[in-house]
């Protein structure tokens, strides 16, 4: 049964991805996910974040006496350094450990850090970069119009500039999905992982304080992320990964029938174990042998809208002729 498939221009021995996360952080951990079939990895996130917050606990005692910042300055940029040094290892230690595509993944808020992480992933080896490019408009005084502008900067930088595959991992937080998706795709990306999950928040009302909500996905997520595969994988001009919600090997084959090129899988390895990246590719190869099947291409995006399709199917139709008895 051959389940191998091209991703971002690399060649995949399995359309199934471990996605980002803390398990993609320990080069053991990969290594035993390569074993159980993954077609390549994605490391755990680069936080800018993280980084500013490593620089602020180790610069606090500097902050109130150092009048001119030098003391401040020197100690953050050694901090920053030591924090990419420690990632960047990771990096070059999966690369000459694993055969698989190691594929790294960024996520920034200030515009100059997006490019220069970027050409330390390119100068550590990485097969190509997953941007986790999550953008909320929570301000008011924030539009559509400057997120996509802020997508579209950000993009035709790197694409300039870094020499490996680009992958977008987006939300589902944008006014016209579909249009944007498409234009993105225009620009010279080679693939589109939808969805990202954002950190939700929650109350404590006991403690009268702003918590954080569940972090792993549950299985009802995955019905937006099919949604939106299948309208955007005839439609765009790259590469789409499905992310969020994906636990059995049968939600593995919706993915790849609604025309998904990989699917990435993270909550549901978290909850049974790196080895159940075999139970899904076992799963997969089985179906496919169910059906006769002998390779991926010969259904994927097989229930994929297709170009000049109506997409009500996928859509509010279903929901009016459930209720309404319509059709």
């Amino acid at each position: 049964m051959d389940t191998t498939t091209k991703y971002l221009g690399l060649q995949l021995n399995s359309p199934i991805i471990a996605g980002s996360c803390g398990l993609t952080a320990d080069v053991d951990k990969l290594e035993k996910l390569e074993q159980a079939g993954a077609g390549a990895v994605i490391l755990k996130s680069i936080f800018e974040e993280q980084i500013m917050h490593d620089i602020r606990r180790n610069t606090q005692a500097v902050v109130d006496t150092d009048n001119y910042g030098i003391s401040y300055e020197y100690i953050a940029q050694h901090v920053a350094d030591d924090s990419l040094a420690k990632y960047f290892k990771l990096v070059s230690e999966a690369k000459k450990r694993l055969s698989i595509p190691v594929i790294g993944s960024i996520n920034c808020f200030s515009y100059e850090n997006w490019l220069t992480y970027a050409s330390k992933f390119v100068d550590a080896g990485c097969d190509a970069i997953e941007l986790n490019m999550a953008i909320m408009a929570t301000e008011t005084s924030t539009s559509a119009d400057d997120v996509e502008r802020t997508y579209t900067n950000i993009i035709n930088t790197l694409r300039k500039s870094v020499s490996i595959p680009i992958s977008i991992k987006v939300g589902p937080y944008f006014t016209d999905m579909a249009k944007s998706m498409q234009q993105l795709s225009w620009m010279g990306i080679q693939g589109l992982t939808i969805f990202n999950k954002s950190m939700q928040m929650d109350i404590d009302v006991d403690k009268l304080e702003v918590v954080n909500a569940p972090k792993l996905s549950n299985p009802d997520e995955k019905y937006n992320t099919l949604r939106w595969v299948a309208i955007l994988s005839k439609a765009t001009r790259c590469d789409i990964s499905a992310s969020t919600g994906v636990f059995t090997p049968i939600d593995v084959v919706k993915m790849l029938l609604a025309g998904a090129g990989t699917v990435q899988v993270v909550s549901s390895l978290y909850i049974n174990g790196l080895d159940h990246m075999r139970t899904l590719n076992d799963g997969l190869k089985q179906w496919m042998a169910d059906k006769g099947y002998t390779s991926i291409d010969q259904f994927r995006g097989k229930l994929a809208v297709k170009p000049n399709d109506n997409t009500s199917l996928w859509m509010r139709t279903q929901f009016m002729k459930y209720f309404a008895e319509i059709g």
